[in-house]
């Protein structure tokens, strides 16, 4: 699945969230979905809001005994994003620590003049 995303449009994250999980339960993967549901809302909104411009949402689902989920977040701007320790009541900063401890593997590799910012997830089909 492939989606773009309007620069500053902060109310296609819940979109795409939608869109993520209904995906999920076609492809017979709900278990993945609160996990995905959340990392994707994490760097979609990134995306859009450290960048100038939009960004490009896209799913995959990689199939066999182990179903292997990969979200790919492609924005325009080569910085990477940094891991920071956010105060007990800030409202933002976790983003990219919540990737870290909860996708099987992700990454950051750049693209054309901007980047991709992506996550795995791996669950056994049909769970």
């Amino acid at each position: 699945m492939r989606y773009r995303l309007r620069r500053a449009d902060l109310s296609a994250v819940a979109e795409v969230r939608r869109l993520l999980r209904d995906h999920l339960h076609s492809w017979n993967t709900p278990g993945l979905a609160d996990t995905a549901e959340l990392l994707t809302s994490e760097l979609v909104t990134n995306a859009l809001v450290h960048t100038d411009h939009g960004a490009e949402f896209t799913a995959t689902l990689a199939g066999g005994p182990v179903c292997q989920l990969r979200v790919e977040v492609y924005d325009f701007t080569a910085c990477h994003p940094k891991t920071r320790k956010a105060s007990d009541h800030a409202a933002s900063g976790r983003g990219i620590l919540l990737v870290q401890a909860l996708a099987d593997t992700w990454g950051v590799r750049q693209h054309g003049v901007g980047k991709i910012v992506w996550f795995e997830l791996v669950v056994t089909c049909g769970s």
